[in-house]
């Protein structure tokens, strides 16, 4: 059924998008370019009404996309999940996330490697933790083995343990290991990686004060 504009009205709280009368009742938003092919008095037939819907549905779904992406990057796989527990439609969020990737703003390449850099620098893992984590997120097998080649679990073990070593100066050997085993595992570093690590945080410790 074939329905005339009544209204274009600017949204106050979002003015880059225009609220769309039909019949003198809300029925869509639109962005201002949208709203530029409409006029008060047009009549908009079914089809018309419908791709109009489907555009402000994809549009609302890409401006929710973008608030997600503000806080860090995520993956398609994240970001999707995310749209859809918001209530977005599938076709709206499938168009948003395409419209995203032409922009560079989903790409699941650079995530990956964003996601590496930033554990290497702020919490290491060993590398299997670290595309468990990206498994988590949706990130596919090719993708993850490609990002993780350049981690040294060897040198994550030590970054890790640069903190907590600061504050077990003076343990014994066999309670300094305990810690070192325990805190290693708890970050997915292997018992090898904890081992070398043990003894080459004893060595150093015992160097320091000269025994």
């Amino acid at each position: 059924m074939a329905k005339t504009v009544t209204a274009l009205v600017r949204q106050i709280h979002s003015p880059d998008r225009v609220s769309v009368f039909l019949e003198g009742t809300f029925a869509f938003g639109v962005t201002l370019e949208a709203a530029t092919h409409l006029y008060r008095g047009q009549t908009l037939d079914e089809a018309e009404i419908a791709a109009l819907c489907a555009q402000a549905a994809a549009d609302k779904a890409y401006q929710a996309a973008l608030r997600s992406l503000a806080g860090r990057p995520r993956s398609r796989s994240e970001l999707e999940r995310r749209l859809a527990a918001q209530g977005h439609g599938d076709e709206a969020v499938a168009e948003a996330l395409a419209r995203l990737e032409q922009q560079a703003y989903v790409d699941d390449g650079a995530f990956a490697a964003f996601w590496v850099e930033n554990r290497s620098r702020f919490r290491p893992r060993s590398a299997a933790a670290v595309a468990y984590e990206l498994r988590q997120k949706g990130v596919d097998n090719e993708t993850i083995r490609s990002a993780v080649a350049e981690v040294d679990d060897a040198e994550s073990a030590w970054a890790a343990l640069e903190r907590p070593l600061a504050r077990w100066q003076g343990l014994d050997r066999h309670t300094l290991e305990k810690k070192i085993f325990d805190y290693l595992a708890r970050r997915g570093f292997g018992i090898d990686i904890a081992r070398r690590s043990a003894r080459r945080a004893w060595e150093e410790q015992q160097n320091r004060d000269g025994l």
